[in-house]
């Protein structure tokens, strides 16, 4: 099924890797990716798409070094966000110069694959100081992990972003004990959920009719606190790569109306990454 966009649809999850000859991958990444994944691509990705906003989210292959994202941010700074990786002592002048160039929100991994974790304490002490920005942290991660840290995260002063449904295994039944936990976070206005990652947490593939009823539920109970994004270019990627046009195409499924649509891929985005504030 295609349907058309509403105007200002935002991609809010993708990456882009490199190029390596400009902004070199981390000596220590987690991953390195086989070829990269310039703002570019991403660019003509997002304009065949319709896609006419986007959130640019750093990613491991770079560490720290937020320069990639920074540069595909800021050639279109009124449309492009930026959420960052960045270490829990960061400067104050850095976050303030960040959130000029577009940044938005923080990320951080709690995935075994993706490293070392952060002491939750330091995450919640980088958030109180990022919190008037109006920035939000977002986290990625296991889904038992994600339980774990669920009492601390409650303490956050800013909104808490799940990324891709909590990483749960489509499996395991909407009943599962770890989606269940995901909506009880959910019923905490502070946190919110990307409806991204069908590919990821299903066990049938394309087109994912295993993990549609768990995105179709968030978007339903918690349609002013979901977003959307294709994770292109799909890092760590387990299964077949999804075809882009089928993912845009199942948010028709995900959101089956035009108010739920208008929400998640338009008014949401605008409060969550500031759309229209560039200042």
């Amino acid at each position: 099924m295609t349907f058309p966009l509403p105007p200002g649809a935002c991609n809010a999850h993708c990456h882009v890797f490199g190029p390596g000859a400009r902004f070199p991958y981390a000596p220590d990444a987690s991953f390195i990716p086989k070829e990269d994944a310039p703002k570019e691509a991403l660019y003509a990705l997002n304009d065949g798409l319709g896609l006419e906003r986007c959130v640019v989210v750093q990613s491991a292959c770079h560490g720290f070094d937020n320069r990639a994202t920074e540069d595909a941010v800021a050639s279109r700074l009124s449309s492009y966000r930026g959420v960052a990786l960045l270490p829990t002592d960061v400067e104050i002048a850095e976050l303030k110069r960040l959130h000029a160039a577009g940044f938005r929100g923080v990320r951080f991994n709690f995935m075994g694959h993706l490293g070392r974790h952060t002491p939750i304490d330091e995450v919640l002490s980088l958030a109180a100081r990022f919190a008037p920005l109006g920035w939000h942290l977002q986290i990625h991660g296991d889904p038992a992990l994600l339980t774990e840290l669920a009492p601390a995260l409650r303490h956050c002063p800013t909104p808490v972003v799940i990324d891709h449904i909590g990483r749960i295994d489509a499996a395991l039944g909407m009943d599962q004990q770890d989606f269940q936990a995901l909506l009880k976070l959910m019923a905490d206005e502070r946190f919110w959920v990307k409806v991204s990652g069908m590919d990821r947490i299903t066990r049938l593939g394309p087109p994912y009719a295993d993990a549609q009823p768990f995105a179709r539920m968030l978007v339903a109970e918690f349609g002013d606190r979901v977003v959307w994004g294709n994770d292109w270019p799909h890092p760590n990627h387990a299964g077949p790569i999804p075809d882009e046009q089928q993912l845009v195409d199942l948010i028709a499924e995900i959101a089956p109306t035009e108010l739920a649509r208008q929400a998640l891929l338009v008014r949401n985005p605008e409060r969550l990454y500031q759309f229209g504030d560039n200042t």
